[in-house]
């Protein structure tokens, strides 16, 4: 109970954050998209410069995370399926301009588009689900890998 509230708390804050950043709005993104502004580059690059050598250091560090568990990054090659995922959601981002964080905050926000979206990336979770149990899965089981470990 103690991790969802402050899954929740976190959620709330990251959701206020997007919205006074503007980036659940639809014209904002396709602005970016167009490399009309770069506003939304900057604010993924900052956050990449802020948690990466951060992420880095703790880790190399042997820190445990708030709730116990060792602080462990996952690293992978990229792959075919990488680079087909990617293309995926940045084509699903394109023609709905947003993603699942910025959704739910559309959704809050009395945005329509966010009831056409939330469904749809529910859709690709089944799907990605489907296939992952499929014998066409093509990823290299690393998440999968994980959970097994540990039990």
């Amino acid at each position: 109970m103690r991790l969802n509230i402050i899954g929740l708390l976190f959620g709330i804050a990251f959701g206020g954050v997007l919205a006074a950043s503007n980036l659940h709005e639809y014209d904002t993104i396709h602005a970016m998209l167009r490399l009309d502004e770069f506003d939304v580059f900057w604010f993924m690059a900052s956050a990449i410069a802020v948690s990466a050598p951060l992420l880095y250091l703790l880790e190399r560090r042997g820190m445990n995370t708030p709730f116990g568990g060792e602080l462990s990054l996952s690293r992978s090659m990229p792959e075919k399926h990488h680079l087909q995922g990617g293309a995926l959601f940045g084509i699903g981002w394109a023609i709905a301009g947003t993603c699942p964080a910025p959704a739910l905050v559309m959704v809050s926000s009395g945005a329509v588009l966010g009831l056409v979206a939330i469904p749809g990336i529910f859709l690709g979770l089944h799907l990605r689900e489907r296939q992952q149990q499929s014998d066409q899965h093509v990823g290299d089981g690393e998440h999968r890998m994980a959970v097994t470990a540990d039990h």
